[in-house]
């Protein structure tokens, strides 16, 4: 139960970004995994015996977010970041949620219909949440890296959750 409310409180800290060390605090890797699972089976698809559904597997989305994650933190470490490896990674993962958010979003409003009117939303929706990720992460990761070199480490982390988004938008159940 101490590890569920640590997790809770980890995901109020993603909702609300503020400038804090709480998240980076108790690191933990149990809600990444849960976010990563989650985004990962939304996004598989159709069903599973089907070979054209077009979607991204699951290994895939699940190798893309660690392998991104773990790219992102050995750039910042490399670059002269005083957080820790698992700390960058919890905060990279925790701050999935707002895609993973999205994609349910997205998985609601294809249901209604796939058309214009359907895309549009989508965009709205996963440019919001695109937006929300990369600004909670950077709230949390930009002060533990030397002035001079934070837009080298914000630059990664706009483009693994720019991937992110873009998987969720061109997202098409089949």
């Amino acid at each position: 139960m101490r590890d569920l409310k640590a997790v809770g409180k980890k995901f109020v800290h993603v909702m609300y970004p503020r400038k804090s060390s709480a998240l980076l605090r108790d690191w933990d890797l149990w809600g990444p995994l849960v976010l990563c699972v989650s985004l990962a089976l939304m996004l598989q698809g159709g069903s599973a015996d089907s070979k054209d559904d077009g979607g991204p597997q699951f290994a895939e989305v699940f190798v893309i977010i660690w392998f991104g994650a773990v790219v992102i933190t050995l750039n910042s470490k490399l670059l002269g970041g005083t957080i820790s490896f698992f700390q960058s990674l919890c905060v990279l993962g925790y701050c999935v949620m707002p895609l993973t958010v999205a994609m349910l979003v997205c998985r609601l409003v294809l249901l209604a219909g796939a058309g214009t009117v359907s895309f549009i939303i989508r965009l709205i929706v996963v440019g919001a949440m695109f937006a929300w990720s990369t600004l909670a992460s950077t709230a949390f990761l930009a002060d533990s890296q030397p002035p001079n070199r934070k837009a080298l480490v914000v630059y990664p982390i706009f483009l693994f959750y720019f991937v992110i988004s873009w998987m969720i938008l061109t997202f098409t159940p089949q």
